[in-house]
């Protein structure tokens, strides 16, 4: 296979910018009894290790023996939880210095902040030192991503951009032809064809689910491609304008008129289940969707699911880049033992071990590139390889963005008040996709919450 990059030697250093602490209101200390770390059974250290509840996850968590041989001396301790909630309860320990984890699964959108802000390790020594871990091989964007200063602090266990799936069965029975670059017109057009209710079928699945990582993360590239964004380059909040308001009501109105039912309860889990049982023609989303929709053992699509760039109406592309990565608090004194585990469940062996043991389909896409070039990846991912990496290697902010932001991120605006704020927004959202408000109140009153938070940068300047 071509790949549309090559490996980076170490990401470039970047500028330091301003950074606050989270404020109280978004940073809710959550107490967790009983997960401290220490020492469980003679000789053993314990961590504890905070996850997101996903099936990528749940394949770590059933390999335990595998790390347990290799480590003998090291006992994982998991708490995993939905992935609102685990988002919650990390950003509140960490940020407060509670302690309770040793290993934490965050993102690219904390990692850098989280870095200058001291509250995780670096772990660039940890990386080059480990025999066989290999941190150039990773995902040239993604390893950029979870960097600062030139300096791994986070390392991924998955990565994704956003592509459209869509059953090229359906596709062909309909006669209808996918473009190799869609607009948001092609997909409206193609979910009015295609949708059938009484056949339990909607014409495409698009999240409703309030949370800034559930509704805001596809909707927010439709936002960037129709020209709007968060704030203007001198911080001016600009949710209220009519790129915006263009791109809020054609996703609103798509996903209420041919998408699921309950869509503004519906998160990605619940698109997922729902493609993956055959009861949606499309579904725009992370590609990393790739292990469960092609997977047998769960899947009834497999094999008639074709991959399609991220729609697109006034930019190249679109699209989004997110990891979700392991790090190591500050505050954790098992460092050594907390990057045993980190280095196990994101090296290249990993990638095998996955693929031998539970499924190709089920290795984890997006981190390594080497991944790509096992045999049995290689053959399971031939419908999806090219397309996640193209993806991957195309989300930017100068091929998806119409214009200029003082803010790093696609799906999401790199600011510690982001969490507190994406998350109202998105309960606005959702509200509008529900039925309960229109899209004009609904970002009349999301204007507002940006506005405040555009106020603190204008006063202290960016």
């Amino acid at each position: 296979m071509k790949f549309p990059f090559k490996p980076a030697r170490r990401a470039s250093r970047r500028p330091r910018r301003r950074l606050g602490i989270l404020s109280a209101l978004s940073v809710l200390l959550l107490v967790l009894t009983g997960c401290g770390g220490g020492s469980s059974e003679a000789g053993k250290e314990e961590i504890v290790v905070a996850i997101v509840s996903n099936p990528q996850m749940q394949d770590a968590i059933s390999l335990q023996d595998e790390f347990s041989a290799k480590f003998p001396d090291v006992d994982v301790n998991f708490v995993s939880l939905p992935e609102n909630e685990a988002r919650a309860k990390i950003t509140a320990s960490v940020a407060t210095g509670g302690g309770e984890f040793d290993v934490v699964m965050i993102s690219n959108y904390e990692t850098p902040m989280w870095a200058a802000n001291g509250w995780i390790t670096n772990l660039q020594d940890y990386a080059e030192k480990t025999q066989g871990y290999n941190p150039d091989d990773f995902v040239p964007t993604i390893q950029e991503a979870l960097s600062y200063e030139g300096d791994l602090y986070s390392v991924p266990f998955y990565g994704e951009s956003s592509f459209l799936a869509y059953r090229s069965d359906l596709f062909e029975q309909a006669g209808l032809t996918m473009p190799e670059k869609p607009t948001w017109d092609d997909i409206r057009t193609f979910a009015k064809e295609l949708n059938d209710p009484a056949k339990g079928l909607s014409g495409v699945c698009l999240r409703g689910l309030a949370g800034w990582g559930e509704v805001m993360a596809p909707l927010d590239t439709m936002i960037n491609t129709y020209g709007g964004r968060w704030f203007d380059e001198d911080w001016n909040a600009t949710l209220d304008t009519p790129e915006v308001k263009a791109a809020v009501t054609d996703y609103v109105d798509l996903v209420r008129s041919y998408g699921q039912p309950g869509a503004a309860t519906s998160g990605y889990g619940d698109c997922l289940t729902r493609y993956a049982q055959g009861n949606a023609a499309m579904w725009y989303d992370a590609t990393a969707m790739v292990s469960s929709v092609e997977d047998p053992n769960s899947s009834l699509v497999v094999g008639k699911t074709k991959y399609a760039p991220a729609p697109v109406k006034d930019t190249e592309a679109a699209g989004w880049l997110y990891s979700w990565s392991l790090a190591i608090p500050e505050t954790s004194q098992h460092k050594d033992a907390a990057w045993d585990f980190i280095s196990w469940m994101t090296s290249p062996d990993y990638m095998k071990l996955v693929g031998e043991k539970v499924g190709w389909e089920r290795v984890p896409p997006g981190s390594r590139l080497s991944t790509y070039e096992l045999p049995g990846y290689a053959e399971v991912s031939e419908a999806y390889a090219e397309p996640t990496l193209n993806a991957m290697a195309g989300a930017s902010q100068k091929t998806s963005m119409v214009h200029p932001v003082p803010y790093t991120g696609l799906q999401f605006v790199g600011i510690p008040e982001f969490q507190d704020l994406g998350t109202r927004v998105a309960q606005q959202i959702s509200a509008a996709i529900a039925g309960q408000k229109s899209v004009d109140e609904a970002l009349e009153q999301a204007q507002r919450y940006a506005r405040t938070v555009a106020d603190s940068y204008q006063a202290g300047g960016s």
